[in-house]
């Protein structure tokens, strides 16, 4: 029987076929209009800005015939207050003058060849000089000094032939160069006029061509991406995957009807593998179980090892006939303290801080009984002491390193608890400066193929084995522990690795 999912998919890979050809045509017949359109596009704003050239050249020129004009103005105004000298005519003379250095200054040659931006600068220079020509020759006709008013209008009139001069020669030169400019462009757009629209042509013809191959070569893959979806419809699902030729959307599809043959065909496979998955999480729980209960077993067991109860008592006994009841009442309830926390197994879970707390009591009493032999440092990070724990993870790592490190040493003991973090880590390390231990020794002890108790030792019952298991089981991770040494006599460093909270 047919299953709906694959007869959709073979309706629409069919729809997909019939329709696929006429969009390619539509979409490359599409991008060959678009190129004509643009490049018509180009040619009209090329040929606009041939127009934008003209103007500017007729506007220049325009300009410039003004700068003549307004020389012969000021000249004339000039010439008249000389004869006359009338007011209106030196009004006209100023109107005139300040008309022609605006005039002067809206010319911009920046952008035009060197000899024309040399013959502009020369008129603007002889402008200057001109002008001030004109004003000494007013001022000397004013003041009536006739040797001087000579000489600056003989100056004045020579200065304005220049100038004259000068800008006949500077507006035939930007008539020369636009005409000579305007004829190159022209050739040149009438050139490329021909060469683009022999290039749109052949474009089109390829474009057409190819659009023809590519759908011809599309349809192939089609064909038999809709037949295996017939097979898989039917229920077969031992077909061969289609053969994925490029990276667009027809190799997409390839690609993503393959994976859908192999998830379907992995399906069983996928969920025997979840089924097991889930019974190995299921003995997984019932070995932390397992563990937990035998641990809490050994703590109602052992409850103190008697030898360890015995000396503990004897030295309180001791310490109350030496001194006054005070340091007695302190040192019986640390060991009231450390008895509380070990025999008090309705947590199996407990924080950090009170694993601290543990210790702290456990290392005053093993002082008290050794007369304060051990140094005992702290370097915790107060922001991780809240983290949730397996209780008894300390103490036994503690005791092992009193036991196996520092005891019956011959140089100062001392043991440093530290607690820090390392990356996404909580770091916990136990340091001591005992006998510590070859690269044998840690290896054994890492592998689990060496004890780490040994007989006659004074522990509680809770091996460093027991620790290590029961970390594995509630961080469920195998790499929570560690053990480094320099050496013989160089002590020892003890490292538990929990992962910090979410």
């Amino acid at each position: 029987m047919k299953h709906p999912f694959f007869s959709s998919a073979v309706r629409a890979v069919h729809g997909l076929h019939s329709t696929l050809k006429g969009k390619l045509l539509l979409t490359f017949t599409a991008t060959s209009a678009i190129i004509f359109l643009v490049n018509i596009f180009l040619f009209f704003n090329i040929n606009h800005a041939l127009d934008r050239m003209i103007d500017r050249i007729f506007y220049t020129n325009v300009q410039i015939s003004s700068l003549s004009g307004s020389l012969d103005s000021v000249q004339g105004c000039m010439i008249d207050y000389l004869s006359t000298k009338s007011t209106d005519s030196l009004s006209q003379f100023y109107e005139n003058e300040t008309q022609y250095n605006e005039t002067l200054d809206g010319l911009d040659f920046y952008d035009s060849d060197s000899e024309i931006q040399i013959a502009f600068a020369d008129i603007r220079n002889l402008s200057e000089s001109y002008l001030s020509a004109c004003e000494d020759t007013l001022a000397a006709k004013r003041g009536r000094n006739i040797q001087r008013y000579k000489e600056n209008y003989d100056r004045a009139t020579k200065i304005y032939g220049y100038l004259q001069s000068y800008i006949y020669s500077l507006n035939n030169m930007l008539l020369r160069t636009s005409s000579s400019s305007y004829d190159l462009l022209r050739t040149m757009l009438h050139t490329l006029e021909l060469v683009s629209m022999a290039v749109l042509a052949v474009i089109t013809i390829v474009n057409l061509f190819i659009t023809f191959t590519f759908t011809q070569q599309a349809t192939a893959p089609m064909k038999a991406l809709v037949t295996e979806a017939g097979e898989i419809g039917k229920g077969n699902f031992d077909v061969p995957a289609l053969e994925v030729r490029s990276e667009d959307e027809l190799g997409v599809v390839s690609a993503a009807f393959n994976e859908m043959v192999v998830s379907i065909r992995s399906y069983i496979s996928r969920l025997r593998e979840s089924m097991e998955a889930a019974n190995r999480m299921k003995e997984r729980e019932l070995l932390m179980n397992t563990h937990l209960k035998e641990a809490e077993l050994k703590y109602l067991q052992a409850q103190i090892n008697p030898h360890f109860l015995f000396n503990t008592l004897n030295a309180g006994a001791q310490l109350s006939m030496m001194e006054g009841a005070e340091r007695t009442y302190r040192y019986l309830q640390n060991v009231a303290s450390f008895f509380r926390s070990k025999t008090n197994r309705e947590r199996q879970v407990t924080t950090l801080a009170d694993e601290i707390a543990l210790v702290d009591n456990y290392v005053y009493i093993i002082n008290v009984r050794f007369s304060g032999a051990i140094a005992y440092e702290k370097h915790i990070d107060d922001d991780l002491v809240h983290v949730s724990v397996p209780s008894m993870i300390l103490q036994p790592i503690i005791e092992n390193a009193i036991n196996h490190g520092v005891r019956d040493i011959d140089w100062p003991a001392v043991i440093t608890l530290s607690v820090y973090r390392t990356g996404k880590l909580i770091t916990i390390s136990v340091r001591d400066n005992g006998r510590g231990m070859s690269q044998e020794q840690i290896s054994a002890i890492l592998s689990g193929s060496a004890p780490i108790r040994q007989k006659g030792d004074e522990t509680n019952g809770v091996g460093l084995g027991n620790v290590v298991s029961r970390l594995q089981l509630f961080y469920d991770q195998d790499d929570v522990f560690d053990i480094t040494s320099a050496g013989k006599d160089k002590g020892s460093e003890v490292l538990l690795y929990i992962p910090m909270p979410e």
